[in-house]
């Protein structure tokens, strides 16, 4: 059974495949630019005390993403 879930929704520790990318124009391309494309495996790191920021392992680098933006992210969780 396949699992789907918002980067948001992470708990520390856990790791998922991106199957998706929403939004639109700005946004989405800044996400695509950073390497949150479909098929790279995404690790939450660390959460901010209220949330947001969120710190994720994409490819080898440590990135940091707004919540908002993290809430566009679908992905197979492993």
């Amino acid at each position: 059974m396949v699992m789907l879930k918002n980067l948001s929704e992470f708990e520390i520790g856990e790791r998922g495949t991106v199957k998706s990318v929403g939004g639109e124009g700005k946004v989405r391309r800044r996400l695509f630019d950073m390497g949150v494309t479909p098929g790279a495996e995404i690790i939450l790191r660390k959460k901010a005390p209220l949330g947001d920021p969120l710190e994720v392992t994409i490819r080898g680098y440590e990135l940091t993403l707004r919540k908002s933006e993290a809430a566009l992210v679908t992905l197979e969780v492993k």
